[in-house]
């Protein structure tokens, strides 16, 4: 099995380019958007790490923004509870499709959580950082401040695009993104 990991920008259409690639694609943030509707044990936990600002279950993304906003270390709590879920929930997934040529993790620490093995093939979506700030403005959840706390939690970009073996210039049409995924796709299956 080909895992590839999808590296790049808060923004940057790293979920897009996943889904281009035709393969089993590991989303993490659907899955945990997934947990905060459905795990009630994750929201337990939350609710007992964090008593002031998740109260509701399914759990509200807004009790989840204020407690990241008001106090930096509520962040770490937060990935520490959510992450041995998604863990699990890779785990899965890579059992279910361990008989597929490739897969792709859409995973956004994939490097900071050490998620990639040796041999994965590592690609990193490249894109102007003035397209992608108009892209996240227009998304309906999209707060600056929390924007900033992400960044400050993963690696230099520059780093992960060093760790690549493959770069795609996303400028944000289907048609560029296309042509490189087929590229990258054919020098694989070779």
């Amino acid at each position: 099995m080909i895992r590839i990991g999808i590296l790049g920008d808060i923004g940057s259409g790293k979920s897009y380019i996943s889904k281009i690639f035709g393969c089993p694609v590991f989303n993490a943030d659907e899955e945990v958007a997934k947990l905060y509707r459905i795990n009630k044990k994750i929201y337990t936990k939350l609710n007992k790490a964090l008593p002031k600002y998740i109260h509701s279950f399914p759990i509200n993304k807004n009790e989840i923004s204020r407690a990241i906003l008001s106090n930096k270390s509520n962040l770490r709590k937060i990935v520490h509870i959510v992450h041995l879920e998604v863990r699990k929930k890779l785990k899965f997934f890579l059992n279910k499709n361990k008989n597929k040529k490739i897969i792709v993790l859409d995973i956004p620490l994939l490097l900071e959580n050490k998620l990639n093995k040796k041999k994965d093939i590592l690609i990193f979506v490249d894109s102007k950082r003035s397209d992608i700030l108009i892209k996240l403005k227009k998304r309906s959840n999209f707060h600056s401040k929390l924007f900033k706390k992400f960044k400050n939690i993963q690696l230099p970009l520059e780093y992960k695009k060093k760790k690549s073996q493959f770069i795609i210039k996303n400028n944000f049409t289907k048609k560029s993104v296309k042509k490189d995924v087929n590229n990258i796709l054919k020098k694989l299956r070779r």
